[in-house]
């Protein structure tokens, strides 16, 4: 068993750390929001940390799941952060979807403290996180990755290192591009059918079973036809994800002209006061553009 620090008790972050403790693994929490944190420890057993640098100098494992690119900074550099007060050796496992920049630039920093920096963004969503059947894209030293596998394990259905520092950021690229996608053309199909009059749940049920199919169609149509839009990963943060996607792609000299799009379609959603709705809600923007 290892003495883990997670910092980071959000949607994802508080269930991950969960499945952690329940292994059996000795954690000590640290949070922004302490109450967060209190929280967390009336339900399960551990250490409260006030600190990053404080959680992560007992630590054999550090492991993060915050916002985006400052708040990783944030828990990370200065004074208090995790990696001052990491001992040589341990492994720091990030699983927030950030920029492959930023990631670089943290592995470098922690390289030098003789520090492992593995990035390891999910997917998944909070369903996932709380069921422990996430799926986990790694960057990183194939001997720190080695070590830090049969923990991520533990909330994990699949787990993969995809090569060296930042590319499980760009394969979470990749992934989000293809959601966003996958969503807009899922709303776009929904509501062809209920402006057809269509028994569009009669219409899916047959189609999912041939070339249409996905696992959006088979977990989402439902819910987006009823105008359910609380599955956990919001709007908000899939924007940040988005412009993280476009910023790389120009980067990198790729093309994303649907991806684009989508994000501007996600940006409508917000105006309509859906920040907080999860990313199956674009149908609802069709719907209100034809009122």
């Amino acid at each position: 068993m290892a003495k883990i620090a997670f910092l980071g008790l959000g949607v994802m972050g508080y269930p991950m750390a969960g499945h952690l403790q329940r292994a059996g693994h000795e954690i000590i929490v640290y949070n922004r929001t302490k109450v967060k944190a209190e929280r967390w420890l009336a339900e399960h057993t551990g250490e409260l940390a006030t600190t990053p640098r404080q959680a992560a100098s007992e630590a054999q494992f550090v492991m993060a799941c915050v916002g985006n690119d400052q708040d990783l900074r944030q828990i990370c550099l200065g004074e208090d952060g995790a990696i001052a007060g990491m001992k040589a050796d341990t492994v720091f496992v990030d699983h927030t979807t950030v920029s492959a920049s930023v990631t670089r630039e943290l592995h470098e920093k922690a390289a030098k403290r003789k520090v492992a920096f593995i990035d390891a963004p999910v997917s998944g969503g909070q369903a996932g996180a709380e069921s422990g059947k996430l799926v986990v894209m790694c960057g990183g030293e194939q001997e720190a990755f080695t070590r830090a596998e049969p923990l991520i394990a533990v909330f994990a259905k699949k787990c993969v290192r995809l090569g060296e520092s930042g590319s499980g950021q760009m394969a979470k690229m990749v992934n989000q591009i293809c959601i966003a996608g996958l969503l807009q053309g899922l709303g776009e199909a929904l509501h062809f059918g209920e402006k057809a009059g269509l028994d569009t749940r009669a219409v899916i049920d047959v189609i999912s079973g041939g070339a249409a199919g996905s696992w959006q169609m088979s977990n989402r149509y439902e819910t987006m036809l009823d105008g359910f839009f609380e599955h956990g990963f919001a709007v908000d943060w899939m924007r940040k994800d988005l412009g993280i996607c476009i910023s790389t792609a120009d980067e990198i000299g790729a093309s994303l002209p649907i991806t684009a799009l989508v994000d501007q379609f996600y940006k409508d959603v917000q105006k309509m006061g859906g920040g907080r709705w999860d990313t199956s809600s674009l149908i609802q923007r069709l719907r209100d553009h034809d009122k």
